[in-house]
């Protein structure tokens, strides 16, 4: 049985639909997130689970239960806010104790939870501490023990990661996913950060004006995108657009070969990092940016410009003429998207 099923969940904001008939399920023990622009409807779908925003149509099912009428108390889920939500006059570890107190849990038992998630999120050196004496960091573990201490089902992450800065996001990132794969939580996280996505999710649900544009792995997701929409979020995407005659496309730069049937007009992209230098097709290069292990190389013909991803030590300077390769199963043919 999955652990939460949504069925044709809509909401509706005065005159503006921010959900249409969104579905979905997450498995037990799986970490999913929802991706997605400001304004998707990601961080209302979330609030729709957590019983915060109540749905104008459509069910909710935590473990087979029917909760769209439940207050979220009597939700099987907790949630980690994106500010952490902390009390501020309370201690690291009344903190964590917040929740089972409300549920009125044996003073035993919520001692023992205290005390296990002080050690799991290293907090024991800070459990007398106010959260102001605290990091960005040792925040938000804070803040995800607190919501852990009632021992939800379900985990609910509302963007936790945006207020620290870069190196510390990617610490807290890994943290966050070898907990939930060591305690065994189920985790639906809300973010807008591509890498964030892939780097945590086993799925990940790509919303659109409040509908679900693509669902996928990661590396579907990124390898494989269905729509321009799709192609455009996630990472950088090379695209054109014609017939396809022959399995070969001709553009700008020369015959694209495309694994598809012919058509009139088709719209196909590939990834940067997908291409080979030398090969038919080719263009002058506009601008290098040297980024280390690799460089961006953006390379012009007819006005156009695409992007390509090459090994660090090629050294490519603008002006130069550049011949470049695209393998066909690296050239993806995509749909017409009604809200992309």
């Amino acid at each position: 049985m999955p652990k939460l099923v949504l069925e044709e969940i809509a909401v509706r904001f005065g005159t503006y639909d921010a959900l249409k008939r969104v579905s979905f399920s997450v498995e037990e023990g799986a970490f999913v997130t929802l991706l997605g622009p400001s304004g998707c409807g990601k961080t209302t779908l979330l609030n729709v689970i957590a019983g915060f925003v109540q749905p104008l149509s459509g069910q909710i099912f935590i473990d087979g239960r029917n909760v769209t009428a439940l207050s979220p108390e009597r939700r099987d889920t907790a949630m980690c806010f994106q500010s952490y939500a902390l009390f501020p006059h309370l201690s690291v570890a009344r903190n964590i104790a917040f929740g089972p107190r409300q549920k009125k849990l044996a003073q035993m038992e919520t001692a023992r939870r205290v005390a296990s998630l002080l050690k799991t999120f290293e907090l024991e050196a800070h459990a007398e501490k106010l959260p102001n004496a605290l990091s960005g960091g040792q925040q938000q573990r804070v803040a995800l023990a607190r919501a852990l201490a009632v021992a939800p089902g379900l985990v609910l992450f509302d963007e936790p990661l945006s207020n620290l800065d870069a190196k510390l996001r990617d610490q807290v990132r890994h943290e966050i996913r070898a907990l939930q794969r060591d305690l065994g939580f189920t985790a639906l996280y809300v973010t807008h950060d591509q890498a964030e996505a892939l780097a945590l999710s086993d799925t990940v649900y790509l919303l659109n004006q409040g509908v679900i544009e693509q669902a996928g792995s990661p590396r579907q997701i990124y390898f494989q995108p269905k729509t321009r929409f799709v192609a455009d979020f996630i990472g950088a995407a090379n695209l054109h657009s014609g017939p396809i005659v022959d399995g070969v496309m001709m553009t700008p730069f020369g015959p694209l070969q495309v694994n598809a049937a012919d058509k009139d007009h088709a719209l196909v992209c590939w990834r940067p990092e997908v291409v080979r230098l030398g090969g038919p097709l080719s263009g002058r290069a506009a601008e290098s940016a040297f980024q280390g292990a690799y460089s961006d190389v953006f390379v012009t013909a007819e006005k156009e410009t695409v992007r390509l991803q090459l090994p660090g030590r090629n050294r490519i300077v603008p002006g130069a003429a550049v011949s470049f390769a695209i393998a066909p199963e690296d050239v993806v043919l995509l749909e017409e998207s009604d809200h992309g």
